[in-house]
């Protein structure tokens, strides 16, 4: 059954950003589907940012499963019929080594990495959010607005791109280029795709001494899911500014 108040949803919303994001969309009055792989860890969640008093509910999710996806789309069709928010945020980092004080990376050279860790990396961080975006963009399409926000890096930025973590890197670009080719697409449709960088954050994925908070690094995901009609379109930004891509 269709409902009338705006569905936003999440992939990897059970920490992290992604749970920020959940929790700041429902704070302004979005009914958030929260999605994790781990349905324990997921259902967790949905009940803390319930206490808090958001409408939050729960799907399990496996990005990395088209199966997993069609249910997920399945369920909102019949549940809500609607979709007005996808954030991709879902993302592994499997190069190992991490950063260092100073947020230089210190992970495996690309010359000596893994191509299974590459693969793997691009299933999560790419092929999903691409899936997902096939997948419920018709439910957009219908109504004819919609905002899909990808959590990018600047790790995937072709203008400033270094040395190591192959996997992630490349995997972000990727992801900038269909944040790109989407959004092109569907110009001239309210139906918005834009990529961000959180920056360095203070997350299980960016380590002990990143210097951003959950908070902080949710602000400009929250920012490009409620854009206004006419706002941007197939950018890259951080702290809501565009950056180079």
């Amino acid at each position: 059954m269709a409902i009338r108040k705006k569905v936003a949803v999440v992939t990897g919303g059970n920490r992290g950003i992604g749970l920020e994001i959940c929790r700041q969309l429902g704070g302004q009055g979005f009914h958030v589907l929260l999605t994790s792989r781990n349905a324990v860890k997921g259902a967790a969640a949905v009940r803390a940012l319930g206490r808090e008093g958001l409408e939050v509910s729960y799907h399990k999710l496996d990005v990395t499963s088209a199966a997993s996806i069609g249910r997920l789309a399945a369920y909102i069709r019949k549940k809500f019929g609607r979709v007005d928010v996808l954030v991709n945020n879902a993302g592994i980092y499997l190069d190992g080594g991490g950063w260092d004080e100073t947020g230089e990376s210190i992970s495996e050279r690309a010359l000596t990495e893994s191509v299974d860790k590459v693969r793997a990396t691009l299933e999560t961080n790419l092929i999903g959010p691409y899936q997902l975006c096939q997948s419920l963009l018709p439910l957009m399409l219908k109504r004819r607005h919609g905002r899909i926000v990808n959590v990018s890096s600047g790790s995937g930025q072709l203008a400033a791109m270094g040395a190591r973590e192959a996997a992630y890197r490349m995997s972000k670009t990727a992801l900038n280029a269909m944040t790109r080719i989407f959004a092109a697409e569907l110009k001239g449709k309210d139906i918005l795709v834009n990529a961000f960088c959180p920056g360095w954050v203070k997350t299980d994925m960016g380590g002990p001494n990143a210097r951003r908070s959950p908070a902080e690094g949710a602000d400009t995901a929250v920012w490009l899911a409620t854009l206004k009609k006419g706002g941007p379109s197939g950018g890259f930004f951080r702290d809501r500014k565009p950056i180079p891509w």
